[in-house]
């Protein structure tokens, strides 16, 4: 539960049809298997206590008793365990029978849902046996010592979890045109879970696994499905125990079909919780839902969910690869609408040599395609300076030739020197005057050329430069668009890749290869031997992990701890938690004292979710003070330190367990 996660499982029994008393032996089977693997969500199938195959049998008056002492017997056998658990079985009120799934949490039950819609179409006959579930909630006495609510209009909420509100929906409720699902979560539902009983025909679990994952979406939700499976009667159709665990849209697990494969996750409760009070447009409903409260034990979540270190990168080659081609032409067509509307008839782009200007320029190239103009009106400017290397050099100019733009070289040396006579800065001293020096050379360079050509400055920044005001105020931070401003360092990368392997010519295709081979470096500082001697990464930190930060602080206002964790855990093997620790710092200190640069950016389109634009996703003040997010940086280490003793506690603990266990089965 630590840091807003909740371990959930889907869970499919194998089943007798019509043996409530087996049916049961195997549910608790699997509850302490799910107990032991960490769940506090449990879901089994629709009216898995009796089997969903019963037919008529459902009629019988011995099978509807032996299926509620089942569920009595369920109920106690969770008094020791720390979950809140839902399963499914047929049950009589005011002479109407129902299919139900019953809550249980601590021994108690807690509640009963109904079915809402009832199918009655192809191989579906439930309307032959079970009525439609009332909405507001009637008292139902199971036994002496029970009398709970029943009614769709429930929600189950967690005492030390108060984001985690539970709504149910039973299989067909998903698939209808209004699922209650939708107004379990305008009433707060943040988890909705489905016991199902799926049959399995040929493509069905491909529409089965784009329902949930959209309801999901839809919702932003947590969405547990489980599906009844092997034992259920095959006399016309087969269940498969599909099993899907998904989040906001994500698909987080899958079982194998045929199998009866229990499945785990973890819901991040907190990420739903602050995606909803992002979205304006996400309504809420006073609905008068009874609100069912059950406890847990607060615990720390064990991860097994992927967290990708990637986040702004698909993992798939193909799914990149048409990402890459979408945010190409997102960033081509924002420029092709400014050189329009303004007629500018040039373009004015410095090039380094680098990722971020090789790639504006290629995004400037294509601009000028789209329009049907002469990449002859491209000025790319080259302006070595004392930290420029040949190896960059010799990139750039080859890159502006290949393209086809036209190539004009200004050395800035002397120009330089000049301004540092005139301001009494010492050659030899390479502080931040003498870099940012050359960087507003080069700036004041491209601005008069563009004024005396009637052109305009592409901006080559990325968002990873603005997020960390690695940017030279009033010096490259400066242009008249910005191409670059919404896409991430790691994103330049793959982008200028895709461009190399499409672009079928080798020459070219060798040049953007060796960019990418280039280190990340502003060249401000002499060459050392030739070679680069300043290295952003080592600087500032590595950009995989700033985007990583940069992400989850955006997207989902992630806290610091929070965030040290899932990068703990998403780069496990590649850094160690020093390195996360000191670079997650930086992170936050720079994010926050440079806001001033991202307050006066230029324009530039938006390619993802994530953003810095001023004027839009970001809206910041400069002078915000970070007091509270570095406070919480400054106790990590004695966080880590005391995780450390909790978790080689716990190792003693089941050392000595399994030593008494041991003994035991050798008496």
């Amino acid at each position: 539960m630590k840091h807003g996660f909740i371990r959930v499982a889907a869970l499919t029994p194998k089943v007798k049809v019509a043996d409530p008393k087996y049916n049961q032996e195997r549910i608790c089977e699997l509850i302490d298997t799910a107990r032991e693997a960490g769940a506090q969500v449990m879901v089994f199938p629709e009216l898995c206590i009796t089997g969903y195959t019963c037919g008529d049998l459902f009629y019988q008056e011995i099978l509807l008793s032996e299926a509620k002492e089942a569920l009595i017997d369920i109920a106690s056998h969770t008094e020791k365990t720390d979950a809140i658990l839902f399963v499914g079985l047929p049950l009589e009120y005011n002479g109407k029978l129902y299919n139900v799934a019953a809550v249980v949490c601590g021994g108690s039950i807690l509640g009963l849902i109904p079915k809402t819609h009832i199918p009655n179409y192809n191989e579906f006959y439930e309307r032959r046996h079970f009525a439609e579930g009332m909405k507001e909630p009637v008292p139902v006495r199971l036994d002496d010592d029970y009398i709970v609510p029943m009614g769709t209009q429930i929600l189950f909420g967690c005492r030390q979890m108060p984001g985690l509100k539970i709504g149910v929906e039973i299989c067909e409720d998903l698939w209808a045109p209004d699922p209650p699902g939708i107004a379990h979560a305008m009433a707060g539902a943040t988890l909705l879970v489905n016991l199902s009983a799926s049959d399995e025909t040929t493509g069905k679990d491909l529409y089965r696994r784009a329902l949930v994952s959209g309801q999901s979406a839809r919702l932003i939700c947590g969405y547990v499905y489980a599906s009844a499976g092997d034992g259920e009667s095959t006399q016309d159709v087969v269940y498969s125990g599909h099993n899907l665990i998904a989040e906001n849209g994500t698909v987080l697990a899958e079982s194998e079909r045929f199998a009866n494969e229990s499945i785990y996750s973890e819901i991040d409760i907190q990420r739903l919780t602050e995606e909803r009070r992002r979205m304006s447009t996400y309504g809420t409903a006073d609905t008068a839902y009874l609100n069912a409260e059950f406890s847990l034990h607060e615990k720390r979540t064990k991860l097994t969910r992927f967290v990708d270190p990637a986040p702004f990168v698909p993992g798939k080659k193909e799914d990149r690869d048409k990402r890459c081609k979408e945010i190409f032409l997102i960033q081509a067509m924002g420029l092709k609408k400014r050189l329009e509307h303004t007629n500018c008839q040039t373009a004015v782009i410095g090039i380094s040599g680098g990722l971020d200007s090789t790639l504006a320029l290629l995004v400037t190239v294509k601009a000028f395609d789209l329009l049907g103009r002469d990449r002859g009106g491209i000025i790319a400017v080259t302006m070595p300076g004392f930290g420029t290397t040949d190896r960059t050099h010799e990139n750039a100019v080859s890159l502006i030739r290949s393209l086809g733009a036209a190539f004009r070289e200004v050395d800035i040396a002397d120009a330089v020197r000049t301004h540092f006579r005139d301001i009494g800065q010492d050659e030899n001293v390479h502080d931040v005057t003498y870099e940012n020096g050359q960087a507003r050379e080069r700036t004041q360079i491209l601005m008069d050329i563009a004024n005396k050509l009637g052109g305009m400055v592409i901006g080559t920044g990325d968002m990873s430069e603005l997020a960390l005001g690695w940017a030279t105020y009033n010096g490259d931070h400066m242009s008249m668009y910005g191409v670059n401003v919404s896409v991430p360092k790691t994103l330049v990368r793959h982008l200028v890749r895709w461009y190399a392997d499409s672009c079928g010519e080798e020459e070219l295709k060798g040049v953007l290869l060796d960019v990418l081979d280039t280190p990340v470096s502003p060249e401000l500082l002499p060459p050392e031997e030739g070679k680069i001697s300043q290295k952003t990464e080592d600087i500032v930190g590595p950009y995989e992990l700033h985007d990583f930060f940069l992400y989850y602080v955006l997207r989902f206002g992630c806290t610091p701890k929070k965030i040290y964790r899932l990068a703990k855990y998403a780069f496990a093997g590649t850094y160690e938690k020093e390195e996360i620790r000191k670079w997650l710092t930086t992170f936050y200190r720079r994010f926050f004292s440079q806001q001033f640069k991202r307050s006066c950016l230029p324009d530039g389109p938006k390619v993802g979710t994530v953003a810095v634009s001023p004027r839009g996703d970001l809206r910041m003040p400069s002078d915000a003070c970070a007091r509270i997010w570095m406070d919480e940086l400054e106790r990590l280490q004695e966080d880590d330190e005391a995780e450390k003793g909790q978790d080689d506690m716990l190792d003693s603990f089941d050392k000595r367990m399994d030593a008494l266990f041991q003994g035991f089965i050798n008496r």
